[in-house]
């Protein structure tokens, strides 16, 4: 097992990795944004860039993905890659799973949202090792991911719930907010643990 997860590790780095897992979000981004076609009508035009929150997450690390590609590093894109793609991965799936113990069925949607979004978590952490992250573009990124918890739960521009969970949007956005600090916090940690590598 230890073999099979050294070979693992090394491979992140490996630009057949890089473009394999590059092609991966992109596919997935573009869906994503599709899933959100409905909400983005129904979104007053200058609201529209915060309301797609998963998509937004994929897609920045999908352009991270394409800087290491390239050779270079953005700390402030990979700050925000890594917190916005590991919160929503995270996300999603408790909701996913919140709505089934609500009584929501379990569908096959759910079980591809679940996979990809679990996803998104593991690579957002697994690659805080190359991130290039200090204070300031930390500092950057976890405004931008408070501010836009203010805007999706005050200026209810949240992603649509199931049903059954409606009742229960303030503690989801209460939760969220915690979700962010937590996501904030595991990222800068991870990069300080395991940092300094090169891609």
């Amino acid at each position: 097992m230890s073999l099979l997860w050294e070979w693992f590790w090394q491979s992140l780095g490996k630009r057949w990795f890089l473009w394999t897992l590059f092609v991966v979000n992109l596919l997935g981004t573009i869906y994503g944004f599709i899933w959100y076609g409905n909400q983005l009508a129904d979104t007053p035009a200058y609201l529209r860039l915060f309301v797609p929150d998963s998509p937004t997450g994929s897609g920045l690390f999908t352009l991270v993905l394409l800087t290491y590609l390239l050779g270079r590093h953005i700390p402030v894109l990979e700050a925000l890659a890594g917190i916005t793609n590991f919160k929503y991965g995270i996300w999603a799936v408790a909701i996913i799973i919140a709505g089934w113990m609500m009584g929501n069925p379990i569908r096959g949607t759910d079980i591809m949202l679940l996979v990809s979004h679990t996803g998104m978590a593991a690579e957002s952490v697994l690659y805080a090792r190359f991130y290039k992250l200090s204070w300031l573009p930390v500092g950057i990124a976890a405004l931008w991911t408070l501010n836009n918890d203010f805007l999706d739960y005050v200026m209810d521009i949240h992603p649509w719930l199931p049903a059954v969970l409606d009742p229960y949007t303030g503690i989801i956005g209460f939760c969220t907010v915690l979700l962010s600090i937590v996501s904030i916090s595991i990222i800068w940690f991870a990069n300080m643990r395991f940092g300094r590598n090169k891609v």
